[in-house]
């Protein structure tokens, strides 16, 4: 994900400066990416908080530069850098579209690209499509039978899935398609969305559930007016993204479709068929996401229209997760080649050789011996508190200030309704009784009769660490006091003076 403000400058010998996945996402205004002294050299963010990163050419780690803007500059020197060192550039929108991708390509391939051209006319496009909607739909059917539970839907898009093997044309694939997509996302209009306590009195109503995937400010997917589909746009854009990273090096053209998608100005059609059948993996991870996690608010905003927009943070968030997306796109690129390649080696005078698997390497690991198998593991999403949404780690519901607040409330709320039995008269006045024989403690105690090794320097230094060992029980008893207040002096509360000699005595210190 992102580097820390004012960034030094890395070194082979030490780790990775942008983290596991080598992803860079540069927002806000006045962005500049150029080179200075031989670095690149990177700046971004708004108004007071600016960050600044100077990346050498060894040891850096950054395999994809995301920016996400259309202000600032990024000069030819600093392009050509990138491209020395194999670094992705990939300019997008919020909103989900994608501006500009460059990679590391490899020369075109000519009989490669004219098989390509030739596939839409001649049968291959179609066997291509049939296979990459059908993978595609398989996985809806298993999202919607597993994940959502409508065991009726799932059915409906498997006859789906099998009138495939029957249809002749590509305009029977998009429109078995787009009825199993329409049964697939009306699933999941109404499943609610987890948002923290006190972020609900803040979001409109319709962000407390999926929503329709079909936006009323479009007529489809794009400007989605609910946060989850922001979302799926977004990580839509990143795996586009991707997928013409992988088809180019591969040696193909990413804009020129095999014919599921129609070719058209300003869109890459190869890559739009490509991903499909990764569509479902992106929706069922955003789908656990929203269901165990759930999203705050300080990560969307809503625009005047009511478009759902995705903030600087939450972008970083999502950017760090499109090598995962490239990893399983990376096979059915490969699966592409090779058909096109099979049906070219059909004749005998412009015969090729099987088309390498660069990008997973799968040929070399068979070659060893080993079964190859695709595996790539989700990313994982923030653990946040349910009540204030402020990040904290896995295992917990709450922070530590909400979780004190809830427990406040409930207690009041249960002693309001005599539901507790420590709020009887019998325990408040076993509980005052408690307090004066304390206070009565307190008030004879002298300093005097402390010894005169055991000041607060030693407690602190020598009594307090060994402290922790101690169960809170044991300390109970030796002092005299709730097994509450002991449990705070294992966790480093300093007690009254009184009590030290006697923990001193409980640990061994004399």
């Amino acid at each position: 994900m992102t580097g820390l403000s004012n960034l030094p400058q890395s070194h082979a010998t030490r780790k990775s400066s942008f983290g596991k996945t080598g992803v860079l996402t540069l927002t806000g205004f006045g962005i500049k990416v150029r080179m200075q002294s031989g670095h690149l050299e990177i700046e971004d963010g708004v108004g007071l908080e600016r960050r600044k990163f100077r990346v050498p050419r060894v040891g850096h780690g950054l395999k994809r530069l995301v920016l996400i803007g259309s202000d600032g500059f990024v000069t030819l020197a600093a392009l050509e850098w990138l491209a020395s060192q194999r670094i992705a550039f990939v300019m997008l929108e919020r909103s989900g579209k994608v501006q500009c991708v460059t990679g590391p390509v490899r020369p075109s391939d000519a009989k490669l690209r004219r098989a390509q051209a030739l596939a839409e006319g001649n049968g291959v496009g179609l066997e291509i499509s049939r296979t990459l909607i059908g993978a595609k739909l398989r996985a809806q059917e298993q999202v919607a039978r597993e994940s959502l539970g409508r065991h009726t839907t799932a059915e409906a898009i498997a006859r789906f899935r099998d009138r495939l093997t029957g249809v002749d044309s590509f305009e029977a694939i998009r429109s078995l398609e787009a009825s199993a997509a329409s049964a697939y996302f009306r699933e999941w209009r109404d499943i609610p969305v987890s948002w923290p306590k006190a972020d609900l009195p803040r979001i409109p109503g319709h962000w407390q559930f999926v929503g329709s995937r079909q936006s009323p400010l479009s007529g489809g997917p794009r400007l989605a007016v609910t946060p989850v589909h922001a979302i799926i746009n977004y990580c839509f854009a990143l795996l586009e993204a991707e997928t013409r990273l992988a088809l180019s090096s591969l040696g193909l053209d990413p804009g020129l479709g095999v014919g599921l998608h129609t070719d058209t100005a300003d869109r890459d059609s190869l890559a739009l068929d490509v991903l499909e059948p990764i569509r479902p993996e992106i929706e069922i991870w955003v789908l656990e996401w929203v269901k165990k996690e759930g999203l705050c608010r300080a990560d969307f905003f809503e625009t005047e229209t009511g478009n759902c927009r995705l903030r600087s943070q939450m972008c970083a968030q999502l950017g760090g997760t499109a090598p995962v997306w490239g990893k399983l796109v990376s096979p059915w690129a490969e699966y592409v080649t090779r058909a096109l390649s099979v049906n070219l080696a059909g004749s005998h005078r412009s015969r090729i050789s099987v088309p390498p698997t660069r990008l997973t390497q799968q040929r070399r690991t068979e070659a060893k011996g080993k079964v190859w198998t695709n595996a790539v593991e989700p990313p994982k999403a923030d653990h946040v508190c349910r009540g204030c949404g402020k990040k904290i780690r896995n295992g917990r519901t709450n922070c530590v200030k909400c979780a004190v607040s809830g427990a406040t409330e409930r207690l009041v709320d249960a002693a309001r309704s005599g539901r507790v039995a420590g709020h009887t008269p019998e325990a408040l006045a076993k509980e005052s009784n408690t307090q004066r024989r304390h206070a009565k403690a307190r008030r004879s105690w002298t300093p005097s009769s402390q010894p005169a090794w055991l000041t607060a320097h030693v407690y602190l230094e020598k009594i307090q660490p060994r402290i922790a060992h101690s169960s809170s029980s044991l300390i109970a008893k030796r002092i005299g006091v709730s097994r509450w207040y002991a449990g705070r002096i294992r966790q480093g509360f300093q007690p009254h003076p009184r009590h030290w000699q006697a923990l001193a005595q409980l640990v061994g210190i004399s």
